[in-house]
Order: structure tokens, then C-alpha cells, then sequence
């Protein structure tokens, strides 16, 4: 488990987002993180915004219905880019949020990232985060005692 993340208030604007992503850390698998999680005024989870919700909600709408088959210009992106930086992070973060409790055996932890798909999971004591799982993470750590090695030479 990761215990140093960043946050942010679901009030917040996209673009404070933007640069806390952009900015991400680097964590010690050399992994950046490329997502916030999302918290009420009470610091409660209340969501998660990743680079790639930010990345999806940029790209024109009707790319969902036209698909390749349209050439979008850059004046065209930036109008979609400058409509996304007038929203906040509540408009645009992911939830219900999928989460493990502290004391979650570790292949529960597995099955939960393999069938939801999910590269991170925060892990919650009753709504507030106090770390997060992320799959490379995870990954590390079974291969690590699969392969009796030290990953980190």
C-alpha cells in the first residue's frame, strides 16, 4: 500500500486537477501516479479522477457515435479543452468509488483489480483513505516472493 497520495476536493476545477496529475510523484517501482482521489469538506472518498477520465471527457462527444471516421482540428480541441477547464472535479471524477479495507488478504485484493479491471484501489477505515493499492504494485510484491528476489537491485 501506498500511504503518500495526493487529494483534492470534489469542489475544485479540473484544471487544479490537471496539474496535480501532471505533476504526479514517482513512486519507488518508478511507476508515476496518474490519478487523485477525490474527497468531500469532511475529507471523506467521495470519488477518483484519473488521467484517463480527464483524457476521456476532453475528446469530442460524438466520438462515441462517429468513431475514427472524423478529422478533428486543433481549434477544434481547444475549444472542447477550454469547455472541460470551466468544470469541476465533481462533474467529471468516477464514482461510486471501489475500495479495500485494510486488513483485505491480498489475493481478494487480486481477484477485486483482475474482474473490475481497476489499476488502483484506495484502501479505506470507515470513509477516509489511508493509502492506495496500485496493481504494479501488487504485481511486484507477488513476483518478489514468487521469484524469491529482490526487485529492487
Amino acid at each position: 500500500m501506498v500511504t503518500e497520495f495526493s487529494t483534492i476536493n470534489h469542489h475544485a476545477s479540473v484544471t487544479e486537477a490537471v496539474r496535480l496529475i501532471y505533476n504526479g510523484k514517482v513512486r519507488e517501482t518508478g511507476y508515476k501516479t496518474i490519478c487523485v482521489m477525490v474527497t468531500n469538506d469532511f475529507g471523506d472518498l467521495v470519488g477518483v479522477l484519473s488521467m484517463f477520465d480527464i483524457l476521456y471527457h476532453i475528446r469530442p462527444p460524438f466520438l462515441n457515435y462517429l468513431g475514427d471516421s472524423v478529422q478533428i482540428g486543433i481549434q477544434e480541441l481547444e475549444s472542447y479543452v477550454n469547455r472541460f477547464k470551466e468544470l469541476t472535479v465533481e462533474q467529471v471524477m468516477n464514482t461510486p468509488v471501489k475500495y479495500v479495507l485494510p486488513d483485505t488478504d491480498i489475493m481478494k485484493v487480486v481477484d477485486r483489480m483482475v474482474k473490475d479491471k481497476c489499476r488502483r484501489l484506495p484502501v479505506v477505515t470507515g470513509s477516509k483513505v489511508i493509502g492506495i493499492v496500485y496493481l504494479s504494485e501488487v504485481y511486484c510484491h507477488i513476483c518478489k516472493n514468487w521469484l524469491d528476489i529482490d526487485l529492487t537491485a
